[in-house]
């Protein structure tokens, strides 16, 4: 359902976004760009075939930016948000599939859950549109900068990396604007941590009480910003507020402050590992997510301290350790036949911008070193299916076709040699 769901969103967005009053007159949009603009919309990645702001009419870029908003908050958590707003009841089926999208343990306080999700997004983004508006003013005027400032907000704290200010400048034209870059890492950091963290941080405004998911999330991500901003930093030649904004950024947001086509293969590639960690559960962001990178560096940590796996004075269980395992090979799977299959279709591109391209694809970022809108359109359609399989994710993906009872006999064990 959550993937059908995702699926007849895209092709809707498509079908809008080719319709002549979302495109400008001396702009021509094909099938390809119009399916890549929705599907990474949809799939708050960022990535564009095409500049939005060049090639789509204040309506057109209207259509992106509710398409952002779906996505973001997942069509099943909306789908139960309309039927609150109708004021009918909310089904076994509904509060399953909001489960099954938000990754909550149990049905307890799904409706409240929801109400709580999306009021938390309004707040978050007419915050981002208070704080954001005062830059855009000084260079469009109010009305313009007011919708700019909405589409950005929007953008932004849905971690998709969408920007309307056409050339396909994204922000480099505000890198020194620290009012912008704080807002824009905020609304991404707040978007990208989750919504059960949020709604634990202000019900227990404790670390010490905060459950062990919460403790996890906050502790990966500010190790991960903090690694982030260094290696940036100190491979790259750019302001310390442009290695933060872009540690933040590579963790499923995809904005830029400075061109990603000039990085060195260091910093690309410390943004390729960002990028696959991506943010957390229950949240706008994608990426294998921070949660099942800590618990396989825990396991890791257990094999040399002879200890159970376990953080927080808090055990793990093997089925989560399981499940963590399978979540990256699956990911690192997906990667890798993308990587090989733009490869084979853009032998005159080099592997690292192939690599990276396809990375945050899988992590729902939308970095580019500049050559999307210059791929082919089975290029294209490779990065289209990655976007897609990274938002509903691998596992989701898989249990399409794996849905069969566990068999009752079991075989012999036998040892095998491993390492």
């Amino acid at each position: 359902m959550i993937v059908l769901g995702f699926a007849l969103v895209i092709l809707l967005g498509t079908g809008l976004l080719l319709l002549p009053l979302s495109v400008r007159e001396e702009a021509q949009v094909t099938f390809i760009d119009a399916l890549f603009t929705s599907t990474s919309a949809v799939c708050v990645t960022g990535l564009i075939a095409i500049d939005t702001a060049d090639h789509f009419t204040p309506f057109g870029q209207g259509v992106v930016a509710a398409l952002i908003q779906v996505g973001g908050l997942g069509v099943t958590s909306l789908g139960v948000g309309l039927i609150l707003a109708a004021k009918k009841r909310v089904g076994i089926k509904g509060r399953a599939l909001v489960k099954e999208s938000l990754n909550v343990d149990s049905f307890k306080g799904m409706v409240r859950l929801v109400k709580a999700v999306l009021f938390m997004t309004l707040c978050f983004e007419l915050a981002g549109v208070a704080l954001s508006f005062p830059v855009f003013v000084q260079d469009y005027p109010p009305l313009h900068a007011l919708g700019i400032s909405v589409f950005h907000s929007i953008a932004a704290f849905n971690n998709s990396g969408f920007d309307i200010l056409g050339g396909l400048r994204n922000l480099i034209p505000y890198q020194s604007s620290v009012l912008l870059n704080l807002t824009t890492c905020g609304l991404i950091i707040f978007g990208g941590i989750g919504f059960l963290v949020i709604l634990d941080v202000l019900k227990k405004r404790s670390f010490r009480k905060l459950t062990l998911h919460s403790k996890v999330v906050l502790t990966t991500t500010a190790v991960l910003l903090a690694a982030g901003t260094l290696l940036l930093k100190a491979t790259e030649d750019i302001s310390w507020m442009g290695a933060f904004f872009h540690s933040v950024s590579a963790r499923t947001a995809g904005f830029s402050t400075y061109p990603i086509g000039e990085f060195t293969d260091a910093g690309l590639f410390t943004l390729i590992i960002l990028m696959f960690i991506g943010a957390s559960p229950g949240s706008t962001g994608g990426g294998i997510k921070t949660s099942t990178f800590f618990v396989l560096a825990q396991e890791v940590r257990s094999l040399f301290n002879k200890k159970h796996v376990g953080a927080f004075r808090r055990s793990i269980s093997s089925e989560i350790l399981s499940k963590a395992s399978i979540i990256s090979l699956l990911s690192m799977l997906l990667v890798c036949i993308g990587t090989f299959l733009l490869c084979v279709l853009e032998p005159e591109y080099e592997f690292v911008q192939l690599l990276f391209e396809e990375v945050s694809a899988f992590g729902t970022v939308g970095l580019s070193t500049g050559i999307t809108p210059d791929l082919s359109d089975a290029s294209k359609l490779v990065l289209i299916f990655t976007m897609f399989a990274g938002r509903v994710g691998a596992f989701t993906l898989l249990s399409i076709w794996i849905d069969r009872p566990a068999p009752a006999a079991r075989y012999t064990e036998e040892s095998i040699t491993i390492g």
